[in-house]
C-alpha cells in the first residue's frame, strides 16, 4: 500500500535521504522513527507529493506519487506535523470544503462528517469558527480531514500533538480499527512509547538512512536494550538518559 525504493533525495551536495526502500502493508501500522535531522520528514514530503524525489520511486496504493499524483492522493489521508486551517470557517464548513475538494457527494459527505465530528467530541461546537478552537481540538478537525474519503492509506506525522489523554486514547482505537479493515497506516512519532504501543512494526532511520527494523522486542533484542527508549538512544547516538539528567541537575544546582 506505501511503497519505496531506492529513494533518495539532495539538497545541493547532502544527502537527506539514501537508498530508502520501505514497505507498509495494508493492515499494518507501521511507525517511522528518527532523530531531528534523520531523514522522516523528507520521506512523508516525498510519500504525499509535496517534494520530488532526486532518485528512487515512491507509490501509493500502487500509484506513482510523481507519475500518478492524482490518482495516489485521492487514496491518501495526510495529517501534517504543522497543520494549517482556514480559522474563518466553522469546523463543519472546513470539513465541507475538503469533501468538496475530494468530490465526494455532498449528502453522503454531511453525513460522514457528523459522524467523524462526533467520534472525535466536537459535535457539539461543529458551528463554532476554528480560530476559537484549542490546539487539540484543532487537531482533531485536521485527523477528520483527513478520513473524510476513507482513504486506503494514512500517514500521521504527530498525530496525537495537543490531545489530551482521553481524545488520544480514541485516536489510537481509531487507528488500531482502520488498520484492521485494511488500511495502510505510516505513523511517525517522537514519543517512543506512544509508538511502541500503536505500531505493529517499526523502522529507524538516521542520517538519512535505514538503521533498524521490526517489531519493538526485535529492535530491543538486536541492541541487547531493555526498551525500545534504550534501544533508539543505542541506534542513533543520543546520551544515556540517566547522564542527560544527571547534567540537567547538575546545572541547576550552579
Amino acid at each position: 500500500m506505501i511503497s519505496t525504493e531506492g529513494l533518495g533525495r539532495a539538497y545541493g551536495e547532502t544527502w537527506a535521504l539514501h537508498d530508502f526502500s520501505l514497505r507498509v502493508a495494508a493492515g499494518e501500522i507501521l511507525g517511522l522513527l528518527g532523530p531531528n535531522g534523520a531523514g522522516k520528514s523528507t520521506t512523508v514530503k516525498i510519500l504525499t507529493g509535496l517534494l520530488r524525489p532526486t532518485v528512487g520511486r515512491a507509490t501509493i496504493a500502487g500509484f506513482d506519487i510523481v507519475g500518478q499524483p492524482l490518482e495516489a492522493k485521492q487514496r491518501l489521508g495526510y495529517v501534517p506535523e504543522q497543520p494549517v486551517l482556514y480559522e474563518t470557517l466553522t469546523a463543519s464548513e472546513f470539513l465541507e470544503v475538503i469533501s468538496a475538494l475530494h468530490h465526494l457527494d455532498p449528502a453522503a459527505a454531511a453525513a460522514r462528517r457528523d459522524e467523524l465530528l462526533d467520534l472525535l467530541g466536537l459535535g457539539g461546537v461543529r458551528h463554532q469558527r476554528l480560530s476559537a478552537f484549542s490546539k487539540g481540538m484543532k487537531q482533531k478537525v485536521v485527523l477528520a480531514a483527513a478520513l473524510i474519503h476513507r482513504p486506503e492509506v494514512l500517514i500521521l506525522d504527530e498525530p496525537l500533538d495537543g490531545l489530551d489523554a482521553n481524545s488520544a486514547r480514541v485516536v489510537k482505537e481509531l487507528l488500531r480499527n482502520l488498520a484492521s479493515q485494511g488500511r495502510a497506516i505510516l505513523f511517525c512519532s517522537h514519543i517512543l512509547d506512544v509508538v511502541e504501543r500503536v505500531c505493529t512494526r517499526i523502522v529507524v532511520i538516521d542520517k538519512g538512512r535505514q538503521i533498524a527494523a521490526g517489531s519493538p522486542a526485535d529492535i530491543a533484542a538486536a541492541t541487547e536494550s531493555a526498551s525500545l527508549d534504550e534501544a533508539f538512544a543505542k541506534l542513533t547516538g543520543v546520551r544515556d538518559a540517566g547522564l542527560i539528567s544527571g547534567d540537567i541537575l547538575r546545572a541547576l544546582d550552579r
